[in-house]
């Protein structure tokens, strides 16, 4: 189990030196104020109706980086620091949000593809390590023949979170895309103000790369205490 307790050491590191940088590109970029004058909420607005969405409201919800786009109840939530404020990184996470509406409304196939997985994951992600760990705990018990069959599916259960967080790395990317072309070719940000946009999604984007990479590496690690078993 040391090796597992190593891996999940050096995931948390990264996770915690890339949510810092993600933390620090928002502060500094939200002293960057737009030259427009427009709020996260007012550009969120805009964006959506240049895309003939009227059917999505924009909320304000409590929190920091709590920013979502809730495609059951057709909303854009945005925390308190992006809704009222008016500076590049709200811009660019305003816009990101937008983008999801976007994909919601043209039907984009990754999009659908991980909503019809949430389900499955929701329940999968919960339980999967109990299962895994159960299953560890029995073949140490010299229960091989059980201990492998729990395990096994503690494993695919694992897996069915591993592959939600590679499907939402196109969605995430997308989404910043087609914020950021929209952002440039409406001009509602200056150039300077683009750039302090296009970083902050960047970094934002990097916290899904190494959550994918580092579920990843979990899985692989529970397959070769599977395979080692067999």
């Amino acid at each position: 189990m040391m090796g597992y307790y190593i891996l999940i050491g050096v995931i948390m590191l990264v996770s915690w030196y890339v949510g810092h940088k993600l933390k620090t590109k928002f502060k500094k970029y939200s002293k960057v104020h737009l030259e427009n004058g427009m709020s996260g909420a007012e550009i969120a607005r805009k964006m959506l109706e240049d895309n003939g969405i009227y059917d999505v409201k924009v909320i304000s919800t409590p929190g920091q980086l709590t920013d979502h786009y809730d495609p059951q109840k057709k909303t854009v939530n945005l925390s308190e620091g992006v809704y009222a404020q008016r500076n590049a990184a709200a811009a660019a996470v305003a816009a990101h949000e937008c983008g999801h509406a976007v994909q919601h409304a043209k039907a984009y196939s990754w999009l659908k593809m991980r909503s019809n997985l949430v389900p499955m994951v929701s329940i999968a992600s919960k339980y999967s390590q109990f299962v895994i760990m159960g299953g560890i705990i029995l073949m140490v018990m010299n229960l091989a023949g059980v201990g492998q069959t729990v395990l096994l599916i503690g494993i695919v259960m694992f897996g069915l979170g591993t592959l939600f967080s590679f499907i939402t790395l196109p969605v995430e990317y997308d989404a910043s895309n087609r914020a950021l072309a929209w952002l440039k070719t409406e001009n509602i940000v200056t150039p300077q103000e683009y750039e302090g946009s296009k970083d902050s999604l960047k970094w934002a984007a990097r916290t899904y790369v190494v959550a994918a990479v580092g579920s990843l590496a979990t899985l692989l690690y529970f397959v070769g205490i599977f395979l080692g078993r067999d």
